[in-house]
């Protein structure tokens, strides 16, 4: 699958020994020998065939080969000698963050090296705070987390997104300090990146106008979430979204509520707050309010995803087909006083509408356009004669009328953007 070949290049990048744990084993349809021979065709031999690759056969569901897994694990782990030393100033990464409704920010991090401890300052990212709680993957509280121990660390500011360092700072240095420096410097940096890439951008009610001058639009986004996974999944589905003519641009994307810095950096950048499952404070309503900045929220991700396609599409300049309505053979021209030319005529085929566009066929070419100003049955107006029926027809500066001559009706119908 796709994902998998994704996985496996990252680890390859990486340099570090790889372990495949084939699982699933316990389906009826369960081949492990086939896809042994498709991992070893991107380059992952299995140890069995005489390769360098560990591979184990694991059934989550049934429990089976479970331990052998964290056997191989701790076996090349000791023969690659990789250690970490559990002294000194903690460091980890985020795995996950999300905004808990009754602990507020928190995060999921694994410890690489010193130890993790009740009462530590620590930076994430842009988030900081003292740890006021260490749970581990049982659900129990603990003080203190050595390497390779993942942990869920309560009391951020904010949250902090997967993929952050997580480092105990240094007596004589804040927490907070180093935070807001990092968060001052990433919003502007992703300004500069959205200047550079998309020049001022625009906000939804805008883009129209620049499409209708041929420029390529963009919508700027700034995109808050509650979990780090659903900031993942819309920012996918939102890319995939992008059409030729109206691109996007994430100015900023984070974990928490909409804060009133999220409207300052959408004021300052013409960009659209788009938030899912999360809702802004008093203040960044206020302030929205006051900078015109739009904020967007949603529970349902479909909805967002409908609504957005929607803006979207209809900020696409139109299309339009062409559809012949109906077409009339000339049989006889009338010079009528203060009038001029009218075409005596045989509705040949669909309906002849007044107000109609025409075109006006001599021998398959076409040597006018114009409209319809009259249509007339013996002696009445009428609004339209269908096919079969005859009627008198008067064009707009047009008084080049002959026997045999074709009056041709037609309409431009706007095609639904998609």
């Amino acid at each position: 699958m796709p994902q998998t070949r994704e996985a496996l290049a990252h680890a390859k990048a990486s340099g570090k020994p790889i372990i495949v744990a084939i699982n699933k084993i316990d389906r009826e349809d369960a081949d492990p020998n086939r896809v042994m021979q498709q991992l070893s065709e991107l380059g992952l031999v299995p140890e069995s065939w005489g390769g360098d690759t560990i591979m184990v056969e694991v059934s989550a569901l049934q429990n089976l080969g479970v331990d052998d897994v964290l056997e191989q694990v701790l076996l090349v782990a000791e023969l690659e000698e990789l250690t970490a030393n559990p002294e000194g100033r903690a460091r980890g990464v985020v795995l996950e963050a999300n905004l808990d409704a009754r602990q507020g920010p928190v995060a999921t991090v694994i410890v690489q090296s010193g130890t993790l401890r009740v009462g530590d300052s620590v930076v994430a990212g842009a988030a900081w705070g003292r740890v006021k709680a260490l749970i581990d993957d049982r659900g129990d509280n603990v003080k203190e987390a050595p390497p390779s121990m993942p942990v869920l660390v309560l009391n951020f500011d904010t949250v902090p997104e997967a993929g952050d360092e997580l480092r105990v700072v240094e007596k004589g240095r804040t927490a907070r300090d180093i935070a807001e420096q990092r968060e001052q410097r990433s919003r502007v940096a992703g300004m500069r990146r959205t200047s550079s890439a998309t020049g001022t951008g625009a906000k939804l009610e805008d883009i129209f106008e620049q499409i209708q001058r041929g420029e390529t639009a963009t919508l700027n986004l700034v995109l808050k979430a509650d979990t780090q996974g659903s900031l993942e999944a819309v920012s996918e589905s939102l890319r995939k979204l992008e059409r030729d003519e109206v691109k996007l641009s994430f100015v900023h994307r984070a974990v928490g509520g909409i804060t009133a810095n999220d409207v300052t950096l959408a004021a300052a950048s013409n960009a659209t707050i788009i938030g899912f499952n999360v809702r802004p404070d008093r203040g960044a309503r206020d302030l929205a309010e006051a900078e015109d900045v739009e904020v967007r929220t949603y529970e349902i991700i479909y909805k967002l995803l409908e609504d957005i396609e929607s803006a979207m599409v209809g900020m696409l300049q139109p299309e339009y087909e062409e559809v012949v309505t109906g077409d009339a053979e000339v049989r006889e021209v009338f010079r009528i006083p203060r009038i001029g030319a009218v075409a005596g005529c045989y509705v040949r085929h669909g309906a002849i509408t007044r107000g109609s566009k025409v075109r006006f066929l001599r021998d398959g070419i076409i040597i006018w356009k114009g409209a319809i100003t009259s249509l007339r049955r013996f002696k009445e107006d009428v609004r339209e004669v269908a096919a079969g029926f005859e009627c008198g027809i008067g064009l707009t500066n047009n008084q080049d009328l002959r026997q045999g001559d074709v009056i041709e009706t037609f309409e431009e119908r706007e095609i639904p953007r998609t």
